[in-house]
């Protein structure tokens, strides 16, 4: 593929015989006084030859339904692609309009990753794919060292809240024991009771044996159950090393121990709870808190500095912040450089983050 998008003596409109070599793959922008010819190289000649390109290409029935473009006056052009223009004068307020949405070209781009794309670990950016039974069995050998003990688990429930007294009856049944819960090993048998207010991670001890040749036929046996009871994961604590790793029979990268979700569409949408960024939700846009636009002039008292965002003149917030700032060891009244960094900071962030050095 061509470097350079080269055009040679455009003549339309007012352009007088212009050349330029635009390099591709580059945000390049046009800029000049009204009437310079902006728009005349970009939209009616360097677009509109790429799209009439492209519309010579499609068969002569496809292109009856299209509205095809006069050939530019220009000597020649050589380097472009397919054009997309989108009409200067729109324009969309919406975080969620952008030029793929607009052009529906972004829905296309989200099969295509789905079908053809490969997916990578996203810490080591290795391959990562799908693991057997027995490929997961022959993982284990290379990890453990010579006859030690380990414990195949299958991850059921990951920082959820709740009691879950229904999947440890369904446990028991199917003939288990033990699970372990967060990290401490109970008996099925004993009754567990959870607080459902807080997050639990449990995970069904499936086995516990030590990994020679004369236990393979029941690694894999072993393997195939947890992966049967979690959807195809499986997680094996090392007891000698006292490290545990977590497999699957989906997508996977054994390296740094994490699982990968099956590429799907969803994963590339912003649209999507699923394949939007969690840290702006798919906004593009995130709010944070600056602590130098709330305290503009430090020099000035608690009262007066804040009054920005807080009005501490007899009001609710102000008798708050006034007795709990006696217990800090000042006023609203003092300068807000003399307080030391644990009284600025919960000035700024309150009573939990005061007692951190420096929450951000």
């Amino acid at each position: 593929m061509k470097e350079f998008i080269e055009v040679q003596n455009a003549r339309v409109h007012n352009l007088k015989n212009v050349s330029v070599k635009l390099p591709r793959n580059k945000l390049i922008v046009f800029t000049g006084m009204s009437g310079s010819g902006k728009s005349s190289l970009a939209f009616d000649t360097i677009y509109a030859e790429g799209q009439r390109r492209y519309m010579e290409s499609l068969s002569a029935y496809a292109r009856q339904f299209l509205d095809q473009l006069d050939k530019p006056d220009v000597d020649f052009i050589d380097g472009l692609s397919p054009a997309i223009s989108i009409d200067q004068k729109s324009s969309s307020h919406n975080p969620r309009s952008t030029v793929g949405t607009i052009t529906e070209i972004y829905d296309y781009y989200r099969l295509l990753f789905a079908s053809i794309g490969k997916p990578h670990c996203p810490h080591c950016k290795k391959p990562v794919s799908k693991m057997s039974i027995q490929e997961i069995r022959q993982r284990l050998y290379k990890i453990a060292k010579p006859d030690e003990r380990v414990q195949i688990m299958s991850p059921l429930i990951k920082e959820k809240k709740g009691e879950f007294r229904t999947l440890f009856e369904e446990l028991q049944k199917e003939g288990f024991s033990r699970v372990l819960i967060n990290g401490e090993i109970k008996r099925l048998d004993e009754g567990i009771r959870l607080n459902k207010n807080f997050k639990q991670t449990i995970d069904v001890i499936v086995d516990r044996l030590k990994v020679n040749p004369e236990n393979e036929s029941r690694l894999y046996q072993s393997i195939e159950t947890a992966t049967k009871q979690s959807e195809g994961l499986v997680t094996a604590l090392f007891l000698d090393q006292n490290k545990s790793y977590t497999f699957s029979e989906h997508l996977t990268c054994p390296d740094c121990n994490i699982s990968i979700e099956e590429i799907s569409h969803r994963l590339f949408s912003f649209n999507s709870p699923i394949g939007a960024c969690p840290e702006c939700k798919g906004l593009g846009d995130k709010l944070d808190f600056d602590s130098d636009l709330v305290v503009e002039n430090p020099e000035e008292t608690v009262r007066h500095c804040t009054s920005k965002v807080m009005n501490l003149d007899n009001t609710y917030y102000g008798r708050s912040v006034e007795k709990l700032g006696k217990e800090q060891g000042f006023t609203l009244d003092t300068r807000f450089d003399d307080l030391n960094r644990k009284q600025q900071n919960f000035v700024l962030y309150g009573t939990e983050d005061a007692q951190e050095e420096n929450p951000r």
